[in-house]
């Protein structure tokens, strides 16, 4: 009897190529239970405002259980729109979305085409490359130089070309904790001027900018604004990152793009949630939570700084990036390294290779999350120190 030919199911080219996240095994490593967890960037600090609970079951019990405009909620516009420095309508500028992951994705689907080139900076946080290449892209990579990972003005001005349709920023950044300062930002501006490139930039962590320095958005730099997509999210500021509530700003032309990309990708995110987000806004005193940010970073950088890695000061963000290879002989190895340091100390952090172009370039760096409570880095600080 003859037998049917093996079945292998159909998977898209732009699927089969993607690669799988190098950060699968840390996941893992930190749902043990006794793991002292400073490698997923998952809120536990601030904490999560009871308000903020309390609305959103009254908002279920209302009713709110429907869909919600695609755009968002009206009144969570309004909010996100007076929590920006740059003027912005939110009628007309601003798309709740599915958090900033959707964001990103709408943002790359309604501004590139595929063969388009978009450039990211490098180290960078890995799902911009993966997402790139699922639309069709192609990654123009500028590398950042440690221990300040700032860019170097000809690399950056050769990775425009005829071909460069956007930009793909991040400030504050996840890894590094760099904050792109006025005169970056004016020389990214000449250049998106100049090759016509839509400055993309991810600015999730923007609460949380330290030692009395600005946060300054694309949104608010003469010649960036009007080619600028701002990507934010309330999930770390607000320690809701499983509500998904992200959001884009731009001008009127760009978010009538997104917004009709958005309703082919999730329509909208929880209407509840929205309504909660918005009547409890406030729920948050974002001034003190980067206070207590700052904090935190502060006691992070001296327990690791007194281990012996060696990093630059993390201007903003939740995250150091720290070079391990004072502590190792022979070549480092950043997964086994952060797996070795688990099983004697119990601390565990994020591997660097993952967040590099060339993974080879972060085999001596791992990212250290400090978004914990006091007690969880008192708790690390006794494992790695003894004290």
């Amino acid at each position: 009897m003859a037998h049917a030919p093996a079945h292998h199911p159909n998977v898209s080219a732009r699927v089969s190529g993607l690669p799988s996240s190098n950060l699968a095994e840390v996941f893992k490593l930190a749902r043990s239970r006794d793991t002292i967890d400073l490698a997923i960037g998952t809120p536990r600090f601030p904490d999560l405002s009871p308000r903020l609970v309390e609305a959103a079951s009254r908002a279920l019990r209302e009713g709110h259980n429907q869909y919600e405009d695609p755009a968002g909620h009206s009144l969570l516009r309004l909010r996100i729109a007076e929590g920006l420095t740059a003027a912005t309508d939110p009628d007309t500028e601003i798309t709740v979305t599915a958090g900033a992951t959707e964001a990103l994705l709408v943002a790359l689907l309604a501004t590139v085409d595929p063969g388009d080139e978009v450039i990211v900076l490098t180290p960078g946080f890995e799902q911009f490359t993966t997402t790139i290449s699922l639309v069709g892209a192609t990654p123009r990579f500028v590398p950042l130089h440690a221990p300040d990972w700032r860019y170097d003005s000809t690399d950056l001005a050769a990775a425009f070309t005829p071909r460069t349709r956007a930009i793909l920023l991040n400030s504050p950044s996840n890894p590094t904790g760099r904050v792109l300062g006025r005169q970056e930002l004016d020389e990214i501006a000449g250049l998106c001027e100049r090759w016509n490139t839509t400055a993309i930039c991810d600015e999730v962590y923007a609460a949380y900018v330290f030692d009395g320095a600005p946060h300054l958005s694309v949104a608010d730099i003469p010649g960036l604004a009007e080619r600028s997509v701002v990507i934010g999210s309330w999930s770390k500021s607000h320690a809701v990152s499983g509500w998904r509530l992200g959001f884009l700003r731009a001008d009127p032309e760009r978010t009538e793009a997104f917004r009709r990309v958005h309703q082919m990708t999730t329509l909208g995110t929880a209407a509840p949630l929205q309504v909660a987000a918005a009547r409890a806004a406030g729920a948050v005193d974002v001034d003190a939570a980067c206070e207590g940010m700052a904090a935190r970073r502060d006691l992070a950088q001296d327990i690791f700084s007194r281990m012996g890695m060696k990093f630059a000061p993390a201007e903003g963000g939740c995250y150091l990036f720290a070079d391990f290879s004072p502590l190792v002989e022979g070549p480092p190895d950043s997964v086994a390294y952060v797996r070795g340091l688990m099983e004697r100390t119990g601390v565990l952090l994020t591997p660097g290779a993952a967040f590099f172009a060339e993974p080879a370039l972060g085999e001596s760096y791992v990212r250290i999350a400090f978004n914990r409570p006091m007690e969880t880095l008192h708790a690390a600080q006794r494992g790695l120190l003894g004290a």
